[in-house]
């Protein structure tokens, strides 16, 4: 298993203190995204090429101990913006989109 304190740093000089993989500029919210959005973690590789397996684990793993520390606070029931199917870029939560 891949221990995320190894990989995954946050420097105030680098992406504005944003966590990132070790070594590079890639956040970890970019490859969590990117594995939201579907890709596999190997296109996740193939999509950043500095990136490992082990980074897209380790980006899992530290997401996973945030998930762990929020324990106990209630996610919001709707989001900040609707992202429905309309041409229209994201707007605010409206009748029409089916998430509303």
């Amino acid at each position: 298993m891949v221990d995320w304190r190894e990989r995954v740093k946050s420097d105030p000089n680098v992406c504005h203190g944003k966590a990132c993989i070790k070594g590079t500029r890639i956040m970890v919210s970019v490859i969590l995204d990117s594995l939201a959005e579907g890709l596999t973690p190997e296109e996740a590789v193939q999509e950043y090429p500095p990136l490992t397996l082990e980074d897209v684990q380790a980006a899992l793993g530290y997401a996973a101990e945030l998930a762990r520390m929020s324990a106990g606070f209630d996610l919001p029931r709707k989001p900040a913006f609707c992202y429905c199917d309309r041409a229209a870029p994201a707007h605010e939560p409206c009748s029409a989109c089916s998430r509303g």
